[in-house]
């Protein structure tokens, strides 16, 4: 993997990916992919995952500063607010008239000036946006798990940001690039939102840890660990309306997003999937767009 691939646009992050080697038993993605019925949100009550390595994201960045634009927040993260993270939060006047809000969640495993930058779509269309850090990225605490206990934090920077004065509750969204959009769809199958858009997002944890087993840090032989870091095994979960973006000129849609997509039409989730010009990191600026155009139309 290169950095390249972390990345939203080139420069987001500023160093080198570290890579620690893991001898990762074999993990094949079962010819079906295991379907759940009982809901993603009361599955996460019960399950913790087992960490055999312990430490930081994978991703080596430097400290987050406040980049322009934003302003720097501290969101209590975690399913018990143990652990202080940082956000960037877009300057806005509490008023009267309740204003839209997004919760962004950023690609790679650390967070970089870069991805604010494409945040500036969102609060020049009206929409307050936080854009939140997640465990063990930009030198923060918290051990790194793959997805699993980010969406936790994910989850909590939404009940932060939801909860500011002036923001409409009835007009809170969630987006996110690359592992944002994987995060994206988790945090959507456990809480609800008004709307969410999932861009160059991953559905399978057997595929994505087949291609980067570095970044195992779960037991790879219980396969319970795989079936809760995906989304395409939750699908009825879906809670709100869903539009996967992907780029033209990235890996298409494959059988596993369209599994996803029939699985949770199935329990009448209004679900779609779209092509927007660009590559995997190109498409972003247009996804943006694309969702901004999105929320305006379910609002």
């Amino acid at each position: 993997m290169t950095v390249t691939r972390r990345m939203i646009l080139a420069g987001i992050a500023a160093g080198a990916v570290s890579r620690t080697a893991f001898a990762a038993a074999s993990f094949p993605a079962p010819d079906v992919l295991p379907l759940e019925r009982q809901d993603y949100a009361q599955v996460r009550q019960s399950f913790k995952t087992h960490l055999l390595r312990k430490g930081p994201s994978p991703e080596i960045s430097a400290p987050l500063g406040t980049p322009p634009g934003a302003r720097r927040v501290t969101y209590p993260g975690g399913p018990d607010g143990s652990i202080p993270l940082i956000a960037w939060l877009s300057h806005y006047q509490p008023s009267k008239k309740l204003k839209p809000a997004v919760i962004f969640l950023h690609g790679g495993n650390a967070t970089g000036d870069g991805h604010w930058e494409l945040m500036k779509a969102y609060w020049e269309a009206g929409f307050v946006v936080m854009l939140p850090s997640f465990r063990g990225e930009n030198d923060q605490a918290g051990n790194y798990s793959g997805f699993y206990d980010e969406t936790s934090d994910a989850l909590a920077a939404a009940t932060y940001l939801e909860n500011l004065p002036g923001i409409d509750r009835n007009r809170f969204f969630v987006a996110g690039h690359s592992n944002g959009g994987t995060l994206t769809l988790l945090a959507a199958m456990t809480r609800k939102f008004r709307a969410a858009v999932p861009i160059s997002a991953g559905v399978s944890a057997w595929r994505y840890f087949g291609r980067y087993t570095d970044e195992i840090r779960f037991d790879p032989e219980n396969s319970r660990e795989f079936v809760m870091r995906s989304s395409v095994c939750f699908a009825p979960s879906l809670k709100c309306p869903t539009l996967l973006l992907r780029g033209s000129e990235e890996r298409p849609f494959d059988k596993d997003h369209q599994l996803l997509v029939e699985r949770a039409k199935s329990v009448g989730v209004s679900i779609d999937k779209q092509l927007l010009p660009g590559t995997h990191n190109g498409v972003v600026p247009g996804a943006v767009a694309e969702s901004i155009r999105f929320f305006n139309q379910i609002a």
